[in-house]
């Protein structure tokens, strides 16, 4: 039996994080395709900039306004889409944020603000729109964790942690998920060209537009495929590079990356949204 893939005659598409980045040229991807897509994040003015630039497409932008780090904001949510627009087929749980952690100039509030966005963040939308698959007896979910989650990187403390901790998410619920007839899946995206990639002091390797990133994606949520990573061989190698035994994946990343020779951060540095978010 092949897994539920959501079509447009199923239901709604939500995305969360969509005022900027992959999670917008998602919506329009999706919303080209003839999906009517509800957009989630906490700007109003994007996410109105997003349906009107959408209004052509053979599909549709329903705006959202909602912070994820809100439990009752995606709760809301839900209930909107539910009550006033129809089934949702789909959920692609996709707002986060980047911020760099140096061990030298420590703060707790990038920990905590990260784990907020990117992981609970998560949690909270991801409740509410299982309890309305369930009851429907079918539905997809993507989450987009990231390729920073399969092994520590230079700055990644918490950005890092979080999207590790998604990618196990994932992988723990599909075992039940399976059985509910909610199929779920797991995007794990390289490197994406936004301004935000020239804030990263990591050298950036086989960037992607937003736009590839989006086509990628959506192909992939076609797909019976797991996880959705790209580009392919970037992210394969830094699969292998996990399989090496630490005395060979520390001095492997030093010498990609140059960290060792890079002078120790003076200081803190802002947030700024992930490039591949």
């Amino acid at each position: 039996m092949r897994d539920f893939i959501a079509r447009p005659e199923h239901g709604i598409v939500w995305i969360s994080g969509a005022g900027s980045g992959v999670g917008r040229a998602l919506a329009l991807k999706l919303a080209g395709e003839g999906y009517k897509v509800a957009v989630t994040a906490r700007s109003h003015e994007k996410l109105v900039e997003l349906q009107t630039e959408a209004s052509g497409l053979d599909g549709s932008i329903v705006v959202l306004d909602g912070d994820v780090t809100d439990a009752e904001d995606m709760e809301h949510v839900m209930a909107s889409i539910e009550y006033e627009h129809g089934t949702l087929a789909m959920a692609i749980l996709n707002a986060g944020i980047y911020l760099p952690v140096h061990a030298e100039d420590l703060h707790r509030a990038d920990f905590e603000k990260s784990f907020a966005v990117n992981l609970s963040g998560v949690v909270n939308c991801l409740l509410p729109a299982i309890r309305h698959m369930k009851a429907k007896g079918q539905g997809q979910i993507a989450i987009v964790s990231s390729v920073t989650g399969y092994g520590g990187l230079p700055m990644g403390a918490a950005y890092g942690a979080t999207k590790a901790a998604l990618i196990n998410m994932a992988e723990s619920l599909k075992f039940d998920l399976d059985k509910m007839g909610i199929r779920i899946q797991l995007v794990s995206p390289g490197f994406i060209d936004t301004p935000a990639t020239g804030k990263s002091a990591l050298p950036m390797t086989a960037l992607v537009s937003p736009e590839e990133a989006a086509r990628q994606i959506a192909a992939g949520l076609k797909s019976q495929a797991f996880e959705i990573t790209f580009p392919g061989r970037f992210t394969t190698m830094l699969k292998l590079a996990r399989l090496l035994p630490y005395g060979a994946y520390f001095p492997l990343v030093n010498r990609l990356t140059g960290w060792r020779e890079r002078p120790s951060s003076a200081g803190h540095h802002p947030a700024t949204p992930h490039p591949a978010e």
